[in-house]
């Protein structure tokens, strides 16, 4: 990709970045390096220096909670989960995606 390309997609990225979590939650509950792959996964990619302020945050919105939980490693692990009000929110996302998403495409394939 070039230098505009790689802009147009990481403004993208933020924008949605949030709701790809909440989507990713709505699975089941997932740590933060869980949740940090499976966005790298599908391209989505978010190093933990952007995640970690985005559950802070979604965790002071109520849209996500946290529990701790013993792990083979040693150390615990933060898993964090939606909370009703993440639901919501994810549903909410969904409904406006899904009347947005379709207008934008039709209008970029009717660009000259």
């Amino acid at each position: 990709m070039n230098e505009t390309h790689d802009r147009i997609a990481t403004n993208i990225r933020k924008g949605v970045l949030e709701f790809c979590v909440l989507a990713l939650l709505s699975r089941r509950d997932m740590y933060g390096l869980e949740l940090a792959d499976a966005l790298v996964e599908r391209g989505l990619s978010a190093s933990e220096g952007s995640l970690y302020p985005l559950l802070a945050r979604m965790q002071q919105g109520a849209l996500v909670g946290s529990r701790r939980e013993a792990s083979s490693g040693g150390r615990p692990r933060k898993y964090y989960g939606l909370t009703d009000a993440g639901r919501a929110q994810l549903s909410a996302f969904a409904e406006v995606w899904g009347r947005i998403a379709p207008q934008v495409e039709e209008l970029v394939k009717e660009t000259p």
